[in-house]
């Protein structure tokens, strides 16, 4: 199997790739599932290691919850948590605003390349457009049948 191949630091670079994409995509749905199977397989795997919870910094209806920090090949990252890790892990507090982690010099296209090999999955060939329009298109740029700097003639 070829996701031998992939470390921890390049799979962890790929994360946060596919991560800072998610936070600014129209439809972030598909990233975040990404980051989360490759997490969850992570950390099956013992190559993921579960820090301690923060606070978030994003409160759900108005209620403060908390994160999983998960730290993967030096790289930081927060998941929701489950019941039973405020059962097993030390609670952090706020999150550190100071720390930031390393940019990496990758492409979306290559971190999902990355995860898609790991997670063993398929890439769809399909491209899904940025956006879609129900606007009908225009007529600028057509030709009009005269030139542009003529007045049609009154009849």
């Amino acid at each position: 199997m070829k996701d031998n191949t992939l470390s921890n630091l390049e799979l962890a670079e790929s994360l946060f790739i596919v991560n800072r994409h998610a936070k600014t995509a129209p439809e972030p749905k598909h990233l975040y599932d990404i980051k989360k199977y490759t997490i969850d397989k992570l950390l099956k795997e013992n190559r993921a290691k579960k820090v301690g919870l923060h606070f978030s910094d994003h409160p759900k209806f108005s209620q403060q919850h908390s994160t999983l920090l998960i730290e993967i090949g030096g790289y930081y990252f927060h998941i929701p948590a489950h019941k039973e890790d405020f059962q097993q892990l030390e609670h952090l507090g706020k999150v550190d605003q100071s720390y930031r982690n390393p940019k990496p010099k990758l492409s979306l296209s290559r971190a999902k390349r990355n995860l898609y090999q790991y997670l063993n999955w398929k890439q769809s060939n399909k491209q899904t457009p940025a956006f879609q329009t129900t606007a009908q298109p225009s007529m600028l740029g057509q030709p009009t049948g005269s030139p542009w700097n003529q007045r049609r003639r009154r009849r």
